[in-house]
């Protein structure tokens, strides 16, 4: 049984070992594109399934970590979105329950690393919608607008 879940986890873009034996790789998408400038990017998760509605039983992972997309005003054959996915209209609804799923999944004590970049949305307005504060985040990027976060079950 694997340890952590990447519920969304994309072209797997952070990770060191994108293969990792302790991780399930986790999208609602399978497809790969050449991008504008010639790169291949490939989303090709171990399982296929939609982050607000996990086929996964409670308290199976010791640590989820949850990159949803973060842009609603997005072309959505645009590269940015083929990267990193787009937000649908209802987008508070699918970021609170998608925060619940990856809530429900993690084992008691268990972690949960929250990645979001407040580039359209603020921070704020995300922790409003799950009603939950973080132990602790850290900026980072060029604008520090991507914030990590860390939350504990």
């Amino acid at each position: 049984m694997k340890k952590i879940l990447d519920a969304c986890c994309g072209s797997r873009m952070f990770w060191f070992d994108k293969q990792n034996p302790d991780v399930l790789f986790a999208d609602k998408r399978t497809e790969s594109h050449v991008l504008c400038d010639g790169r291949y990017l490939e989303i090709k998760p171990d399982i296929e399934m939609d982050f607000t509605d996990m086929p996964i039983k409670d308290n199976t992972f010791a640590l989820v970590v949850f990159d949803p997309p973060h842009l609603v005003h997005l072309g959505k054959s645009s590269w940015m979105a083929k990267k990193y996915g787009v937000l649908p209209d209802d987008w508070p609804r699918v970021i609170r329950d998608g925060f619940k799923e990856c809530m429900r999944v993690l084992k008691p004590d268990g972690v949960l690393v929250f990645k979001w970049n407040e580039t359209q949305v603020s921070v704020k307005e995300i922790l409003s919608i799950i009603d939950k504060q973080p132990l602790f985040g850290h900026p980072t990027g060029r604008y520090n607008k991507t914030i990590w976060m860390a939350f504990m079950k």
